[in-house]
């Protein structure tokens, strides 16, 4: 509900856009306004949840994860969010760092 959506050129939460929409409609019915819009913005979902980034994790050893600077308790999170089957995202920190992980094993395996 609160994922950032574009609304009048201006980044608002979902909730922001909804409150805006209801002010909107109230006052085209009390005759404050004559005219409504009934666009809604378009909400684009960024997800880091892939099957393959799912796999890696699941791959990554603790200790090459601890290596990197990262608690262990960070990569047990990560771990448990890529076995549920439910949708997860990484910080932008932890996200550079799992691909950091993977150039690394692409260069020794390469």
């Amino acid at each position: 509900m609160n994922g950032k959506v574009e609304y009048r050129k201006k980044n608002n939460s979902w909730d922001s856009v909804l409150l805006l929409k209801a002010r909107e409609l109230s006052h085209q019915l009390v005759g404050k306004r004559k005219t409504i819009e009934f666009d809604k913005p378009a909400y684009v979902g960024e997800r880091d949840d892939s099957d393959l980034l799912r796999k890696k994790i699941i791959d990554m050893p603790y200790t090459e994860w601890n290596k990197m600077g990262f608690s262990k308790g960070t990569l047990h999170y990560m771990k448990q969010n890529a076995d549920a089957d439910k949708p997860f995202t990484l910080n932008a920190h932890v996200k550079e760092r799992v691909e950091q992980w993977e150039k690394m094993i692409e260069g020794i395996e390469g």
